[in-house]
């Protein structure tokens, strides 16, 4: 028997041309696992969609968010749609199922949270909503306002509970990092005892004081300001508006205006409902809040009735374990104690807008697992006018300045 090695094997046929359908299918399906891709571990689009971060961001500002700055975190809720968050458009349900849940991961980054790192996280208090109420509202809100009556709401709101990494994502500064003293006195921000930074473009209410001889009103059109954002009351002369810093001293050089100063609720006054929402122990509220320390990994507390209220949500909520109290005394499992060591680092995120931002001084503490990635650049922009061309192609260090 001779074996002919050298000897070419016979022509196979040619390969059938993929019909039109098949290569537009191909072709879709790569481009959306790849984009896919790069929205989990690279950057992901996100639109700015209220006033809180003005007038550094400002709204229907389209932004790039890097998810290696701080190191990418891994799926939680792998079965999802790809490419929507945690809603298909058009028919208003779920995008994903929770019959599988993977653990907090995160990918190594090219660095940590840095303090006034514009930041985007998943809203710690999104863990269970209710479909018919504003994002500006949470679930935990609308609970209060009808006396915790969970029943109630349950009957009467379509109530959705909701995993980490499908949370609705909120963009905030972030102003403490873990083990940072935190105070907020007379409306200015306080870290470890020293005045925070002060962005030219950040925001508050202000009231402006007149000999009744000036108007505003061209000063609103020339700054794109919102008109809403304007009040007079013609007995005082007085306006009250809410106003960048670089504003406030524009209108300070104004003729007629005699004074303008802050717009800060009193000490003590705890309408509107900071958390911890413990109006026994915690008298504070936007303007005076604190002080407090940043919850650290490995950092220990003692726990009392009278400050319980500032970690429940951290021991049950986000480290999963259970809490009672009982005849006046703390059981975490089950066991009666006095301390608790937190498990993760945690971070206290405010908008630049102080004065219209629902903000950690309304949901608390933001967990390292609930962390997005940090914004990276503005890359279209529109206005009441139209697009804002001086914002297209801007990074967030440029457009604080």
């Amino acid at each position: 028997m001779r074996l002919a090695f050298w000897k070419k094997k016979e022509a196979s046929q040619p390969k059938k041309k993929k019909s039109f359908i098949r290569e537009w299918v191909d072709a879709a399906v790569f481009a959306i696992v790849a984009a896919s891709i790069i929205r989990i571990f690279l950057v992901e689009a996100y639109t700015i969609p209220t006033g809180s971060m003005e007038g550094s961001l400002l709204v229907n500002d389209y932004l790039f968010v890097s998810k290696v700055s701080y190191g990418a975190r891994t799926p939680m809720t792998p079965l999802a749609v790809p490419l929507v968050h945690n809603t298909l458009p058009f028919f208003n349900c779920k995008s994903y199922t929770e019959l599988v849940q993977w653990g907090y991961h995160r990918l190594p980054g090219f660095g940590h949270i840095e303090r006034n790192d514009v930041v985007v996280f998943n809203f710690p208090a999104g863990d269970t909503v209710a479909l018919e109420v504003q994002q500006d509202q949470d679930y935990y809100s609308l609970l209060r306002n009808y006396n915790n009556d969970r029943a109630f709401v349950k009957n009467n709101f379509t109530v959705l509970s909701r995993p980490v990494d499908k949370k609705e994502n909120y963009i905030k500064r972030c102003v403490g990092i873990p083990g940072d003293t935190i105070e907020v006195r007379g409306g200015y921000l306080y870290v470890g005892n020293k005045l925070s930074k002060q962005y030219p473009h950040s925001k508050m209410t202000y009231t402006i004081a007149t000999n009744g001889q000036v108007s505003l009103d061209e000063f609103v059109e020339e700054q794109d300001m919102n008109p809403e954002e304007l009040n007079y009351d013609p007995n005082s002369k007085m306006y009250i508006a809410n106003l960048a810093n670089d504003q406030v001293a524009a209108i300070k050089k104004m003729k007629g205006v005699i004074a303008i100063a802050p717009f800060v609720l009193d000490k003590n006054d705890t309408r509107d409902n900071a958390f911890p929402n413990d109006t026994a122990n915690f008298k504070w509220n936007r303007d005076f809040y604190g002080p407090f320390i940043v919850p650290k990994a490995g950092q220990q507390v003692t726990l009392s009735l009278q400050n319980i209220a500032l970690y429940q949500r951290i021991i049950a909520n986000y480290e999963h374990n259970s809490l009672d109290i009982k005849d006046g005394k703390i059981f975490i499992n089950g066991k009666e104690t006095t301390t608790y060591t937190f498990q993760m680092n945690y971070y206290w995120m405010m908008g630049d807008n102080r004065h219209n931002s629902a903000d950690s001084r309304y949901f608390g503490f933001v967990p390292d697992d609930h962390i997005v990635g940090k914004a990276w650049f503005v890359w279209l922009s529109f206005g009441n006018k139209g697009i804002r061309w001086n914002r297209l192609f801007r990074s967030i260090a440029h457009l604080e300045q």
